[in-house]
């Protein structure tokens, strides 16, 4: 019987079979991709592999040290497969060019990673053209095709990935017309919006989309300012960066809990679902983090996988439950079991941009930290915050300089 079956085989993925690996475990890989690596494979710029590796490097030379480090440490990697369906036990359904199987491993962790919000979900108006498409899909069509669908297209977002977009415009020759964001200022950390305005791209914060013109491709856009007035600018493609939810279709369909607040499943700090032989890793948890990070993460939760098979986690129950208030989107993990809580950290959203205090609401005095953040920034508080024998349920909120958010 396989220790392991890791669903997904992109950073977090492939860092939790190497650890697993590292522990003694029988681990398999299961992507539906035709490759493995994940999306690294379609990001052809760098920095990627610093943490992992000591050195910047391109996406897909990253994703390929990854899959060649996982194969090399004794993991067994099946591209073409999907899972289809998970069930207590752990059991896996899987369809492939073989049929239909079914798998029951000792434990199952889930990476299946996120996908960017699609215009239908942005209530963006205006005709049906083509050229309209997502970070992934212009990155596949540059890196992967060699293709340059568009010469001046708009930019949608300013989130990381957002400038990773330019990236991949500048190296298909493909010059921005503009980047536009709604907020007040760009979502990523300073000195991200320095990129545009080296290269030339206005930066319009304040402006939304609001309609796309065109027939069988994009022609022009109409944009909204900051005192709500709209012009009619003309562009030949449009890019939707950002927004991500999780990629959690199978655990919508289990009978695994699921998170309302992240779209993702409910997790306590080892990564364990509310089925104890299940977990769950990388972006669909928190979305959306780097690379390294995911497979950090990845490698952390392998580590409880082992914890788990040798029976040195805790139990599930009972455990505190987290939640978010006052200007907070989520708080990954949700539970936190009573114990040790030496290592290990909260990571939350806010959904404003808010300057003040994190403040976590336990039955024991408040616990808080100071906080300065925009929506999809990353926000930390470790858990040796949570007292080590607190249960039920507490608040963890943004108070603001001026008072409760």
């Amino acid at each position: 019987m396989t220790d392991l079956a890791i669903i997904g085989a992109g950073p977090a993925g492939l860092g939790a079979a190497l650890e697993a690996r590292a522990r003694g475990l029988s681990v398999v890989v299961l992507d539906r991709e035709a490759e493995a690596g994940g999306i690294p494979r379609h990001c052809g710029h760098p920095p990627f592999g610093l943490r992992e590796f000591g050195r910047p490097m391109t996406g897909p030379a990253y994703a390929r040290r990854l899959v060649d480090a996982a194969e090399a440490a004794g993991a067994e990697i099946r591209t073409g497969t999907t899972v289809v369906a998970i069930a207590p036990g752990p059991r896996l359904t899987l369809t492939s060019d073989a049929g239909v199987a079914e798998i029951a491993p000792r434990r199952v962790l889930i990476a299946t990673g996120v996908r960017e919000t699609t215009r239908a979900a942005r209530f963006i108006g205006g005709t049906k053209p083509g050229g309209v498409m997502n970070t992934g899909t212009l990155q596949g069509l540059v890196y992967l095709n060699g293709r340059r669908p568009f010469a001046r297209p708009l930019i949608v977002g300013t989130e990381l990935v957002s400038f990773s977009a330019i990236l991949t415009c500048r190296h298909a020759g493909i010059r921005p017309l503009a980047m536009i964001e709604p907020g007040a200022r760009a979502t990523a950390r300073w000195p991200s919006a320095l990129l545009p305005r080296l290269l030339g791209i206005p930066l319009m914060t304040g402006t939304r989309l609001v309609a796309i013109e065109g027939t069988d491709w994009v022609t022009g856009a109409v944009l909204a300012g900051p005192d709500g007035t709209e012009r009619h600018v003309a562009t030949d493609g449009v890019i939707l960066t950002g927004g991500f939810r999780p990629e959690a279709t199978l655990v919508r369909q289990s009978h695994l809990v699921l998170d309302p607040a992240t779209g993702g499943p409910e997790i306590d700090q080892f990564g364990r679902t509310s089925d104890p032989d299940i977990f769950a890793a990388g972006n669909m948890l928190h979305p959306v983090e780097t690379a390294g990070w995911c497979h950090r993460e990845g490698r952390m939760i392998a580590a409880a996988v082992a914890d788990s098979l040798a029976g040195g986690l805790p139990p599930p129950e009972p455990a505190l439950r987290l939640r978010p208030t006052g200007g907070i989107r989520y708080a990954v993990p949700q539970r936190i079991v009573p114990g040790d809580h030496a290592a290990g950290v909260i990571q939350l959203r806010a959904d404003r941009p808010a300057r003040g205090r994190l403040v976590l609401a336990t039955p024991t005095p408040a616990r808080s930290v100071p906080l300065d953040t925009a929506p999809e920034r990353r926000i930390l508080m470790p858990i040796s915050s949570v007292p080590a024998d607190a249960t039920g349920t507490a608040e963890i909120g943004i108070q603001s300089d001026r008072g409760p958010s």
